[in-house]
Formats: structure tokens, sequence, C-alpha cells
């Protein structure tokens, strides 16, 4: 494979290949290669065509070339010699550098340079064809696999329970006998949450017996290594039934992934280091975005005006353990988990929880609580109601000290509150009647107090999560005047062309607007489910844009969206007037260590492995500490390489052509804010 690139070099990039093997020096191909990109860009008078950028991109690979940068995420000094790998390789000597993964992009950045290259454009036809592979999970075909799905799974839920040991549970078939009985009760049971979470999967070989025994044997071996190295398993029954055992029919490969675990996830389980920095805090002493917290691990915080609340409740658990979880870190030290009974909230409960609210209360800047953990809507009604009611206490308190503070003395008030929460997709029967009320009257007396927005802030990874109890759920939440909004993880499978765009499509249709678009973050364990950032650059581009709105609709749809009581009805009949396939309000982004989320980014080098080296700068739209203000620019290494990637897609059946163009995507943008979502006045 080494040569057989060389030759491509050789026969393809003839002027290169020249430079190279007449070069006597690294300094003096580096020289001739400045040359090269000058000409190059002085010949492209619009600036802005295929030829310049690659041009452009190559003279920032010449800038950084033999230089020493801090890789922030990891922390370590790395040197940049792209170009002399590349020179060395040219000359017949490969330097150590068995991957083809760096020459391959270094290849595909030159042949960006000839006049020859054309590339082929994305239309609105080829989205609409990919949108068209990505079904819901309410759509009549994927319904009548679920639904028999759910009766060996109910079949297979009566065994469990006939096993059970513990006959005073509440889940018991006692004097029943007959086995139709038993069905019809564990049918009954179905639409109970806590007969989801009491019968959820916790280990491989019940998993794999769930699954009608389709998982493979490098599979079982890959979780039973992560059973011993005691990563948690927590499957709902209702979760399984989504997943498509046989070989026919719709592909769950999106949803499938956030349930087996990779092998490089298993390998560092145990080493996991945070990626989040500021997460990790000495008392007293400012965390890595600049703030100051209580001890507790109870407050996280990045930004000025928003806060991040974990109570220590049972919203230290989830509906599911998702294989890509930001908080993988705190599972592997066990402050997360689903030992329910353990994360009841003890006595002293009440009165830690009076005193965080301190904390917010007598902060100069905070706009945002943002509840989440774990997940928010894993705590009881009960416990949820007196988290909420104690923050409407807290915000009471703040506005009227402001009432009698000057000017220049007044603290934000409390504008925005948030619950984070993926039960909507993993366990939706979990909204019943009792939580929404809840929302309901939380929600009419906190306006009075000046809260403005009101947000279940949840995360639907796939269409086919989508089913008519996540419907219902979505709809139920919708009528008590919270809206929902909705974050995706772009992990390799969701970032097929045209998966993410259909989610946007059937999110809106039922009244969801979608908020971010995440790059997979963390280190190596997450190397196998992390997308490039070129390829959400290509997505952002080239699929996202065909629901670019003017700032005129804008402006119209908010007019709409502020003004209605139906939603789903208000977006649906917005996007049929404007002819639309769907809103691209979320942003596209990387969460960087402490600066918060970016795209703004430029390639600067690659590693030997083929990782893109690329520089980022934080979020100009938001606000930052001082500290994060100063940091200026900083730099990560991607955990693949983008050759890695595309192998992964063709595996999946995709056909890699179709996604040439992410070569191109070198350097990104931040998306601004979608109006919607900026903090009222």
């Amino acid at each position: 494979m080494i040569k057989q690139i060389r030759k491509r070099f050789q026969r393809e990039l003839p002027e290169i290949y020249q430079i190279a093997t007449h070069c006597s020096s690294e300094s003096e191909f580096n020289k001739e290669l400045k040359e090269y990109a000058n000409k190059i860009i002085n010949e492209e008078s619009s600036g802005n065509t295929c030829r310049y950028l690659a041009a452009n991109r190559l003279l920032a690979l010449l800038n950084y070339e033999s230089t020493y940068i801090n890789e922030f995420s990891k922390g370590e000094k790395i040197f940049i010699e792209t170009l002399s790998y590349l020179w060395n390789f040219l000359k017949g000597h490969y330097s150590g550098v068995e991957s083809i993964d760096m020459y391959e992009d270094l290849f595909q950045i030159f042949i960006r340079t000839k006049k020859e290259y054309k590339q082929k454009e994305y239309t609105f036809k080829n989205l609409s064809a990919d949108m068209n592979r990505w079904p819901a999970g309410c759509n009549k075909e994927v319904h009548r696999i679920r639904m028999y799905n759910k009766r060996r799974i109910i079949e297979l839920l009566v065994k469990k329970i006939e096993k059970r040991a513990n006959i005073n549970s509440r889940y018991n078939f006692k004097e029943i006998t007959s086995h139709s009985e038993k069905i019809k009760m564990v049918e009954e049971w179905w639409n109970d949450f806590r007969f989801h979470l009491v019968m959820a999967i916790k280990d491989p070989t019940e998993l794999n017996l769930f699954l009608d025994e389709s998982l493979s044997a490098k599979i079982m071996r890959i979780l039973n290594r992560a059973k011993n190295k005691k990563i948690p398993f927590f499957i709902t029954p209702y979760y399984l039934s989504l997943l498509n055992t046989s070989h026919k029919g719709y592909d769950d490969l999106a949803i499938r992934n956030y349930i087996l675990y990779s092998e490089s996830l298993v390998n560092i389980y145990g080493n996991i280091k945070a990626w989040e920095r500021e997460d990790e805090v000495v008392s007293g002493e400012p965390n890595a975005a600049g703030w100051i917290l209580p001890p507790g691990n109870n407050i996280h915080r990045r930004y000025p005006e928003v806060a991040i609340f974990i109570p220590d409740t049972r919203g230290r658990s989830c509906g599911g353990l998702c294989a890509s979880c930001q908080r993988m870190y705190d599972f592997q030290r066990e402050r997360l988990n689903f030992d329910m009974d353990s994360l009841k909230p003890t006595k002293g409960w009440s009165k830690k929880l009076t005193g965080l609210m301190d904390y917010f209360e007598h902060d100069p800047y905070i706009k945002d609580i943002l509840i989440t953990g774990g997940d928010a809507l894993m705590s009881k009604n009960s416990v949820l109601e007196e988290i909420l009611d104690e923050v409407l206490k807290m915000t009471l308190r703040k506005r009227e000290a402001n009432n009698n503070r000057g000017d220049t003395e007044r603290l934000n008030e409390i504008k925005r509150i948030r619950l984070g929460s993926r039960i909507p997709a993993y366990l939706p029967v979990r909204i019943n009647k009792e939580l929404i009320d809840i929302l309901k009257n939380f929600r009419i007396k906190a306006l009075k107090a000046g809260i403005k927005q009101f947000i279940i802030q949840t995360h639907f990874q796939s269409p086919l999560e989508i089913t008519a109890e996540a419907a219902k759920t979505i709809k139920d939440i919708l009528s008590t005047g919270w809206i929902i909004t909705n974050q995706l993880v772009f992990t390799t499978s969701v970032s097929r062309r045209g998966h993410t765009a259909k989610l946007r499509q059937v999110l809106n249709s039922l009244g969801i607007i979608t908020y971010y678009t995440f790059t997979v973050k963390g280190f190596d364990e997450n190397c196998e489910m992390f997308t490039p950032n070129s390829r959400s650059m290509q997505e952002q581009k080239e699929e996202k844009k065909f629901g670019s709105l003017s700032s005129e609709q804008q402006q119209e749809f908010l007019n709409i969206f502020n003004g209605e009581e139906n939603i789903p009805a208000a977006i649906n009949r917005f996007l049929k007037k404007e002819k639309l396939p769907f809103l691209p309000t979320d942003r596209n982004v990387l969460n960087l260590p402490a600066v918060g989320k970016s795209m703004t980014f430029e390639m600067v080098g690659l590693t030997k492995e083929g990782r893109r080296i690329l520089r980022f700068d934080h979020d100009k739209t938001r606000k930052h500490s001082k500290i994060i203000d100063e940091m200026g620019e900083i730099y990560i290494v991607e955990n693949r390489s983008i050759l890695s990637y595309l192998n992964d897609m063709e595996k999946m059946g995709e056909k890699v052509r179709n996604y040439n163009s992410i070569w191109s995507y070198t350097s990104g943008l931040t998306e601004p804010v979608f109006p919607l979502f900026d903090y009222p006045d």
C-alpha cells in the first residue's frame, strides 16, 4: 500500500514528485512548495476556489512545519513534521511510517491544487435519496418488526420473572399460573416505566438472549471483557425492542452502537481521563474555565451565564448507558451508576440542596440553570418537584434582592431553566401524568418569578427512536408550555449521508427544535465512534444548507413560534410555506475542554498516523471568563484519520466516493446561535 500511494504521487502529481526527488534537503523542498502554493494563489483571482483553498492549506502546513505545539486535551507537547515525512516518503525513505493515512490526506490536498480537479456537487436530489434511507420509528415496516420484537421480549420477560427469587417484588406472578395471563400481565407492566428499570438487562449473556442470539462471537468477547472490567450494562426492554435482530428490514446501527461497547472503550476503561477539564475542581481555586465552585461535584461550569446542576438523586443514573457517554469518566469513578437504591436522596439532601442554591443566588452572571446528571428525569417526581421548588424560591429571593440594589450592583436573574434528559428516547413511558402536571405548574409559577424560557433538552440519536410512544411523550411535554430541544452526538454510524438531515426533519414535524450536533469527544476510548470534524463541516455545508433560512425567514419563524401554542403545527406550516425540508437550528460543534463549544478551526499538520492536528479558537459569539478570553488558540489532535473513518463507512455499506469532498474541509467557522436560543432581555 505504501508503494502504491507513492506511485500515485508520481503518476498524478508529477510536479510535486519531481520537486521532492530533486531537492537535496527538507528546507529546499519546503521552499519550493511555498513557491508552488503562492503561484496558485496568484493565479486564482476569485480567492475561493477549491484550488486556492488547497494552496492556502499547504501554506498553513508550511508555516507550522518543524514547530512544537501543546496539544490541549492531553497536555502533550507535539513536534509537527508533516512535510518532512512527505519529503522522505517521496524520496523512498519511509522513516518508520507504516500507515498510508497521512500520505493519503496529503495526496488529497495536493490533487486539489491541480487545474483539472473537479469536485462533484452534492445536490438536493442526492440529499432526498439519502434521507429516504433512514425510516423513523413510526414507519409501518419498522413498527411491524418492533411489535414482533416486543412479543418475543415479553415471552423472555415472563421466563425471567418466573426465575426471580424475590417474590415480594412489585412484579411477580404469585397466584397466576396460566401462561396467557402472565403474558397479559407483562403487557400491562410494559407501560410502567418502573418495570423497565427493574427488568433492565445488565449482563452480556442476557443481552444476547434478548437480542435473539444475534450477537457475533467477537462482540460477545468484547462485552464479556467489559463486564469483567465492571463497565455497567443497563438496557431497558423498551429500548431493546427498537433493535432489528433480523437480517432484513431497517438499519439499526445508529442505536445499536449506543449499547454495544467498542474494543477501544473496553481496553481503556479504568484509565479514562476527564475530557472536561473544568470538572476537576480544587476547593477554593478556579477550575480550568475560571470559576470557583462549591465542593461536592454538584455544580459544573464553563460559561458565565450558565451552570450545570447535578443533584444527589437518582438523576445520577440514566435510562441506559450510551457507549459514547461524555461522562464515562464519572461512571468509571462510580459517581454515576445504576444502583437506584444507593442513589436515593439522603436525609441531609434537602439541607444541601438549599445550600447549593446560594451559589446561584449570589452569582452575578448566571441566567441559565441546566439540571442534568446522569438524567434529570430519572429522579422521582417528588424529588424533581422539590428541586424545582428550591430553584423557584432562589429565583424569587434573587429578584427581590435586586429591587434593593443600585443599577451597578444588580445581579443577573434566572431567565432559563433546562432539564437534560435522554428519557424521551430511552424510556418515554417515564413521562407520566404526574410529571406533566409538575412541569406545567412549575412553569406557571416561574413565569411570575421572571423566568422566561423552559426547555427539556433531550437527545434523540436516530429517527428510529421516534416511536409512537416517543411521539406521545413529546406531545405531552409540549402541552405544558415547555419547549424541547435536541442534542445529537455525531458518531460514525450517525454521520452517514442524510441521517442527521432526516432526524432534523422528523423531530421538527413533532415540534422539537434541534440545538447542537456534537463531534464525539473523549480520547482513544471513543476513536471507533469518532467522526472527524471535516465530516461535520461537510454535513453543515452540503446537507444542512438545504434548510438555510434568510434573516427575514428567521424573524418570521420566531414571530410564529413565540406566538403559537401548537408548536408542531406552527413548524409544519412554516416548513410547507417556505418549501424547506427541515429547520437547521442546530450548530455543528466540538466541545473543547474548558473552552466551550466551537467549530472555528484550521488544519496545521498531521501526525504520522494520519490524524489531523487542528488549531481551534473559542466561540467569539459567546461570553467566557477572562481566563478563556486570554487563552487564545489551542491545538487538538483528532481521534482518528479521515482514511480510517472512510474505511469504516465502506464497511457499513456506504459508497466512499459520496464522501470524497470531506478531504477539502480543512478549516471551519462556528455558526451563529439561532436567535430562538438567545437569552431574553
